[in-house]
């Protein structure tokens, strides 16, 4: 008999034993030894233990969060380098097609015509200068700072950063990276592929004004262009219904729509071109400005919040904290003068007073 070993070491079979010293060694190496990406100091962490934060510097670590491939991405760029010019082309075609269509019965030589010549100007520029700064300014990438060494690195310094598998660096809390941009993008809401380019910290107040802009413009639009297509719309003759007898109330109904509908269609073929063209205006501004005001009241709703999209959509898989709804997110958001902010306070105070 070998040294060290008993009579039931000896009648158990090779994988059984083999077995033993596998779980033996489990319960050795229960810790392990990895290294903070933020200060570079070594950690003992237990095996299960994927996300960990540094007792130094704050920075966070995910281990389970791996590097997803670069899928359709040369597809996205095209589509975000095709959609953005389509839309400066309808934006300008509105503009300049509004205003020839327009002329003669609306944008006319009196006090009238100058007074909305003067609202054209002010609503196509905005539009355009909002969309502009929303498109091609940046949205917002996160500074350059010092992390990877001890010494550098103080305490606290990377507090509740996380590393960006894609751009190799870290980013603060709020940072999102963007595969279509391929970067990173502070406090960042979404991508949007109407302006080419990343909603975020830099340009989120741009493309909520852009937004505005928009939606006044095309209301200004549908309302103007129903107007004219009134005016020059041709007569339209229809049959009249007073000598129908026998048939109910429901086929009057549907005769009459049938016959109110044909005679608008016939009269469409005696329109001038810019009958057409106000026409075009007005059920594309309409369907526009039913999207854009969609999307508006989305994005004022998380500004109260005092959220972003992609926020609420991690809130909502963390089940975190809601943030604080209060109408001081617009003041920090938009950043409203000082007299403003007074104003609110103020009227805070007096409806809690007459509450009590």
């Amino acid at each position: 008999m070998v040294e060290g070993t008993s009579n039931d070491d000896l009648l158990r079979t090779p994988e059984a034993i083999r077995s033993s010293e596998e779980q033996y060694v489990a319960a050795v190496t229960d810790n392990y030894e990895t290294t903070c990406w933020g200060c570079g100091l070594r950690l003992l962490l237990p095996s299960c233990t994927s996300v960990f934060k540094c007792a130094w510097c704050g920075a966070i670590t995910n281990q389970n969060k791996q590097k997803q491939e670069k899928k359709c991405i040369k597809w996205r760029r095209l589509r975000d380098r095709c959609v953005v010019p389509i839309v400066i082309t309808f934006m300008l075609f509105v503009i300049f097609g509004g205003v020839w269509a327009l002329y003669p019965y609306v944008l006319s030589f009196s006090l009238c015509g100058i007074t909305h010549c003067i609202i054209t100007a002010i609503l196509s520029i905005s539009t355009i200068s909002y969309f502009s700064l929303a498109a091609f300014k940046c949205a917002g990438t996160p500074p350059n700072i010092l992390w990877g060494s001890y010494p550098t690195v103080g305490k606290g310094y990377l507090e509740n950063y996380t590393y960006c598998d894609y751009c190799s660096k870290p980013k603060p809390p709020g940072t999102h990276h963007c595969r279509s941009c391929e970067k990173c993008i502070m406090d960042m809401d979404h991508h949007c592929p109407f302006i080419g380019n990343c909603v975020g910290a830099a340009n989120h107040r741009d493309f909520i004004a852009f937004l505005i802009s928009a939606v006044v413009s095309t209301l200004y639009v549908s309302i103007m262009s129903a107007y004219a297509s009134y005016l020059i719309w041709p007569s339209v003759k229809y049959s009249s219904l007073g000598g129908l007898k026998g048939i109910t109330r429901r086929d009057v109904v549907w005769r009459a729509m049938y016959d109110i509908t044909s005679a608008l269609l016939r009269s469409v073929l005696f329109l001038p071109p810019r009958g057409f063209v106000l026409v075009y205006l007005f059920f594309s501004s309409l369907s526009v400005q039913i999207g854009l005001s969609v999307l508006l009241w989305q994005q004022l709703s998380y500004v109260y919040e005092g959220k972003t999209y992609l926020g609420h959509l991690s809130s909502q898989e963390e089940t975190s904290s809601e943030g604080k709804k209060d109408c001081q997110n617009f003041v920090r958001f938009f950043g409203f003068p000082y007299f403003i902010t007074r104003f609110l306070q103020n009227f805070r105070m007096g409806r809690k007073k007459h509450t009590k």
